[in-house]
């Protein structure tokens, strides 16, 4: 079982920087991979990114839309996993979640319980 905690959220003017982070408890955080979801009013959830855990040697994935301008950094000594935002646009608003996996498993099966992320134009 991991539980997650984000923080970080809040409003920000277009082509502003915003860091989130998310820490994890649980058994077994380290093999975990860790990502970023958002969701945007009336739209599904999407991946923003991801990192593997150490038996997959930390691998990051990003969504095109974010490439660039997001990274997404892992600490396994704290147990944490951070979104670093910059030329951040009006369509990155949303709620941002956290979520993490076993390894080799397909879906996520640990979320937090979301930070909003809110860019004015």
């Amino acid at each position: 079982q991991v539980h997650l905690v984000e923080s970080g959220g809040g409003l920000v003017q277009a082509g502003g920087s915003l860091r989130l982070s998310c820490t994890a408890s649980g058994s077994g955080v380290s093999i975990n991979t860790l990502a970023w979801y958002r969701q945007a009013p009336g739209r599904q959830r999407e991946l923003v990114a991801s990192i593997t855990g150490v038996p997959l040697n930390g691998h990051i994935r990003y969504a095109d839309s974010v490439r660039g301008r997001f990274t997404i950094s892992r600490d396994n000594d704290k147990n944490t996993v951070d979104l670093q935002m910059t030329s951040l646009k009006f369509e990155d608003t949303g709620v941002y979640y956290c979520a993490a996996k076993d390894p080799f498993a397909i879906r996520y099966d640990y979320w937090g319980q979301g930070t909003q992320v809110t860019v004015s134009s």
